[in-house]
């Protein structure tokens, strides 16, 4: 009998429970859903890793030679080492894409991950093994010949297999922010495919037991000088840029259950308690009858718990089936794995058992009270609440306030909890959407800083190496260009190292260094300029010096810090030619950059990028950001829809005895609209202005998990602050309208009757 009551009850309250339902759903559904996408990108990266056994780190020195590997297998924590020759090339195609080339000894760390053909024999001089997708924008298949050209010397092998490889998972590209697979590759090959008989190996990957800090210094101690670099595996590139893309998404699927874990519990303790309200009289009917206590406690606390069962369970399975789905096509589009598939955690299952445990906590706290009060007592009405004259209205001004204010007051002080549930509402909702609005906006001026604010160029004419500086200078001369060094550099301080880059500009005004706010900063002759995030990495500021090397080169340098500029997506040094000099560096000009449009190929050109290409490149790069970003808006925007529509049912619930009460003493239905509309006003103000702190820490977090190339602080712009602002109140003002129209059809004798 009970649960047809139940389902009666949930029929004839069909939109709360609605959304509860929903709620449960959606809180389990986002997780599940960003958090199987996110997790299956952790589990099929690390199991990809694990296959392959990426390497713990990379030594880089001009000449790996005997000697030197045997003093790096001899240290105490070097588990295996392999010698890898790693070089630039040209394949043989009209484009003349740029392929790097692995001549390798054994195949046996950051192996190559066959796809098609037979696996990688490194006794094998005549094969060659490619990279998948370069295979695929070129249509080459196993068995195909194809020519690389390096050190003026053509090699000519047969495609013997195709794959991937774990250190190119994200391919960095020198010429767009995007790989473009037509333009770039890899090839491993057998040490025995060298033209040569004596392999020059360059990088020595290695295993070892410990952390990289420790193998590190270890390396500085024991062989200092006798290479150029270490890389540990989490600077790596590929692998640094790939955990960027997964802890951002991690950080949304944190986000979201605990905001809807709350609001779905929020929207259930006011349903049941309006529920419990109105059936006051019903449930001591069930007492008089002989029902127990405990049989009416758990048939209200089953009200929550089916629906929160039923939507949790719904959000389980259809999460990860769907939300994944939706991020990977333009996350397979940047980023390379042999597969894609979501994974499933436990702690999917840990927060649907939370949100069922908290519905069945919230149920319990609504009906508590009035279990436990007499039958004869439960028939009749509950009493209403008796408010004395507080601090406040002692005040001498308390009379001098309209009976608009005074009522709404009283009637906050005597429903504080409503007031409260009300306020953290709105805080939640607004917080969303602030955090929401904030990436929105937070995107849009990194790609308006870095491409306006910084780069005034309307042209990149990447230069091929080797190219002559006369070469160079002819073509700058022809497409009225200026001249430009970027480079990799690792930067290192107080034990801290890091990767970043180099730019290092020739009196050029097509590149405008700023500082955070946009405005320009001046960078002397004699000056070293380091990024803000970078600084920040390195815990170092004006004044302090730093040490530092260009990558491939084991000429370390010591700089003093001059200036910091801030940069949204490229940390580390802006120097002058004339610096760069007097540190003793070479300048080798890397790229062109020009005010005009050039479409011209030249020889010693290696590619030309418009401005349109690399915005075009960044889009692509951040389209699963705006994904996550766009879907967190629609959540924000429905969940505040959810929420203020519940609240406000309970609120003209909680007050309809004392509504009927002002209209039976001659209150015009106009008055007491604007009643309940300046009480909605005022908690509706109250939570969001709390809100925009929260959600300012919210966007925060979202923004430091972005990683270390990205440079935006985290702001609330005044259209976010509208756009937030209009939203919220304009539902609630709507909310309002529609509850403040039950005025006229209040049955004045039903909501008064039964209190003698």
């Amino acid at each position: 009998m009970l649960f047809k009551k139940m389902l009666r009850d949930i029929a004839k309250h069909k939109t709360q429970f609605l959304s509860i339902f929903l709620m449960a759903f959606l809180g389990v559904f986002v997780f599940a859903g960003v958090g199987g996408e996110s997790v299956g990108l952790e589990v099929n990266s690390n199991n990809y890793y694990k296959d392959t056994n990426l390497a713990d780190g990379w030594i880089y020195s001009a000449n790996l030679n005997d000697d030197f590997v045997d003093k790096v297998n001899n240290l105490s924590s070097t588990t295996q080492s392999e010698r890898q020759l790693v070089m630039d090339s040209i394949g043989n195609f009209s484009n003349d894409p740029d392929i790097t080339l692995h001549f390798v000894e054994n195949n046996t760390i950051s192996k190559f991950y066959l796809m098609e053909g037979e696996e990688l024999n490194v006794s094998d001089g005549d094969g060659v093994w490619i990279d998948k997708s370069f295979a695929d924008a070129k249509n080459l298949k196993v068995g195909d010949n194809i020519t690389f050209e390096f050190n003026g010397v053509e090699i000519e092998k047969e495609i013997k297999g195709i794959g991937y490889s774990p250190e190119y998972v994200y391919h960095a590209s020198t010429s767009s922010v995007i790989p473009d697979f037509n333009k770039i590759g890899f090839a491993y090959l057998s040490y025995k495919a060298f033209p040569m008989d004596d392999v020059p190996y360059n990088v020595l990957n290695v295993k070892f037991d410990g952390s990289a800090q420790d193998y590190n210094n270890l390396l500085s101690d024991k062989l200092d000088g006798e290479y150029n670099s270490f890389v540990e595996q989490s600077e790596h590139s590929s692998v640094s840029q790939f955990s960027e893309e997964i802890n951002q998404h991690k950080m949304m699927a944190d986000i979201f259950p605990v905001v809807f874990i709350l609001i779905a519990m929020l929207i259930l303790l006011t349903t049941m308690t309006r529920i419990i309200a109105h059936q006051r009289t019903q449930i001591g009917i069930l007492k008089a009858n002989g029902f127990t206590n405990k049989s009416i406690i758990f048939h209200y606390m089953s009200y929550g718990f089916w629906l929160v069962l039923v939507g949790s369970i719904l959000g389980l399975v259809v999460g990860p089936m769907t939300l994944p789905q939706l991020f990977y096509p333009s996350m397979s589009a940047t980023y390379k794995l042999p597969s894609w598939n979501p994974v499933w955690s436990m702690d999917f299952i840990y927060v649907a058992l939370l949100m069922i445990i908290m519905s069945l906590l919230v149920s319990y706290f609504a009906v508590r009270s009035i279990s436990n009060e007499n039958p004869a007592d439960t028939i009749r009405p509950k009493s209403p609440k008796i408010s004395s004259s507080g601090f406040v209205e002692k005040f001498g001004f308390w009379q001098k306030l309209s009976f608009n204010i005074r009522w709404n007051y009283r009637d906050a002080k005597r429903n504080k909890f409503r007031a409260l549930m009300t306020i953290v509402g709105v805080m939640g909702c607004s917080a969303l959407l602030v955090c929401a609005f904030g990436m929105y906006d937070g995107m849009n001026d990194l790609k308006e800083w870095e491409y306006s604010q910084i780069n005034h160029y309307d042209s990149k004419l990447v230069i091929d190496e080797g190219t002559s500086i006369s070469d160079i200078d002819n073509v700058a001369s022809e497409v009225n260009g200026d001249k430009i060094m970027e480079s990799a550099i690792e930067i290192e301080s107080d034990n801290i190292k890091k990767s970043g880059s180099l730019l290092v500009l020739n009196d050029t005004k097509l590149i405008t260094p700023t500082d955070y706010d946009w405005n320009k900063i001046d960078i002397a002759d004699d000056e070293v300029s380091i990024s803000q995030k970078m600084a920040d990495l390195l815990g170092v500021g004006i004044g302090d010096t730093v040490k530092w090397h260009i990558m491939g080169s084991d000429k370390w340098v010591n700089t003093k810090i001059d200036k910091i500029h801030a940069d949204p997506i490229s940390q580390g040094f802006i120097i002058s030619t004339e610096k760069l000099d007097d540190l003793d560096l070479n300048y080798t000009p890397t790229s062109i950059i020009t005010e005009e449009h050039v479409g011209e190929n030249y020889s010693s050109i290696k590619s030309t990028n418009s401005m349109k290409d690399m915005i075009s490149s960044w889009d692509e790069l951040t389209e699963s950001m705006w994904l996550l970003i766009y879907i967190l808006i629609f959540f924000a925007s429905l969940l505040a829809v959810i929420v203020l529509y519940n609240l406000g049912l309970l609120s003209f619930t909680e007050i309809e005895r004392e509504i009927a009460t002002l209209k039976v003493l001659g209150f015009k239905t106009g008055a007491l609209r604007r009643l309940l509309l300046t009480q909605n006003l005022w908690f509706t103000s109250i939570g969001f202005i709390l809100g925009l702190p929260a959600g300012y820490y919210i966007l925060s977090i979202m923004w430091e998990s972005s990683g270390d190339s990205f440079y935006i602080l985290p702001s609330i712009s005044l259209t976010n602050f509208l756009l937030t602002a209009v939203i919220t109140f304009a539902l609630s003002i709507i909310v309002n309208l529609m509850f403040s129209r039950k005025i006229k059809k209040l049955d004045m004798v039903e909501s008064l009757k039964g209190v003698e």
